[in-house]
């Protein structure tokens, strides 16, 4: 079996919810491999990322230059190639980061690549049978792929449940030293802070989130009304924002707020993963969708087919009644 590594994503000396997730991940390819975590930054933050890190992982790297201090996939990409020997497999969360750094890195490793998988159906000797998603979460693609020169693995954050942590800490390897030149051309001016509008859905410990299916603006007044009625925070999908029914400090995603809530009503939400990148804590998530198929079904703890339209109304007067 290859040698199994996971990119650690981190903000803030706190590692990503994915770090988790990850290690479960692995777990179901490794066969009994030890999996190698790979942490890279600069200073403080890195040091209490990869302590809290060992005690899921029997090994970390530690990846430190003031060229790492901030995420550029450019940089880390050639420190990866720099480090990981030849043949290993590395896994990534699916996310904007992940998405930037995966398919160049698979390139300079030679190795193959295969994006937004969603489970790992099967390992057969060098041969993984995975599961991904295209059309927007509308079809199933199952992929065979062979780990033998190594691979490329960008797994969909959520889509795994968090390896708890272990009882004893994994040891921490500083590979620092092995560093050549990381000189990119791609360089890091400045951190541009999300707008934050008269709420601020990022501390909400309850959200109802709308997404197509509400289907016309003057019925973003029922979401309005059942979200108050149940206490919680408005917010939306993407297309919400594009079509300016609500403001863009209301949406949830990759290319909108990060929220982790206690609670996640997604009303009319398909759930791409796009949308669900932008989840994270593992709420309790109720999906509401009339169609059957949807993929926020399969991330969901309660999922309802119905038609938002016609639920949110009822739900509202239940909620007032009770």
């Amino acid at each position: 079996m290859a040698r199994i590594f996971a990119y650690i994503t981190h903000k803030g000396g706190v590692a990503d919810d994915t770090a988790l997730e990850l290690a479960a991940a692995a777990a179901q390819i490794a066969d009994g491999t030890a999996v190698t975590a790979v942490v890279t930054g600069s200073g403080a933050e890195l040091e209490a990322v990869c302590a809290a890190v060992a005690a899921a992982y029997p090994e970390v790297w530690k990846v430190e230059s003031p060229a790492l201090a901030y995420p550029n996939a450019e940089v880390v990409r050639k420190a990866l190639v720099q480090l990981l020997p030849a043949g290993s497999v590395l896994l990534l969360p699916h996310d904007t980061f992940g998405m930037d750094l995966g398919p160049g890195l698979a390139i300079k490793m030679d190795a193959a690549f295969v994006a937004d998988v969603v489970a790992v159906a099967a390992v057969e000797g060098t041969t993984l049978k995975l599961i991904r998603q295209e059309f927007s979460g509308q079809l199933s693609t199952h992929v065979s792929c062979d780990i033998a020169a190594g691979a490329v693995l960008n797994i969909r954050p959520g889509v795994c449940k968090p390896m708890a942590d272990g009882a004893a800490a994994g040891q921490i390897v500083d590979k620092s030293g092995e560093l050549g030149d990381l000189s990119a051309g791609r360089q890091f001016l400045e951190v541009v802070a999300a707008e934050v509008g008269d709420v601020d859905i990022t501390k909400s410990d309850v959200l109802l989130s709308v997404g197509r299916g509400i289907e016309d603006e003057e019925n973003i007044e029922m979401a309005v009304e059942l979200a108050e009625a149940m206490g919680a925070d408005l917010a939306c999908s993407r297309p919400i924002v594009d079509a300016k029914w609500l403001e863009k400090s209301r949406q949830v995603g990759t290319s909108g707020l990060t929220v982790k809530p206690k609670v996640y009503l997604a009303m009319g939400i398909s759930g791409s993963f796009q949308h669900l990148g932008g989840v994270k804590g593992s709420p309790f998530m109720v999906a509401v969708n009339k169609n059957p198929k949807a993929p926020i079904f399969q991330f969901a703890d309660v999922g309802i087919v119905a038609d938002i339209l016609e639920l949110m109304p009822e739900l509202t007067k239940k909620i007032k009644s009770a």
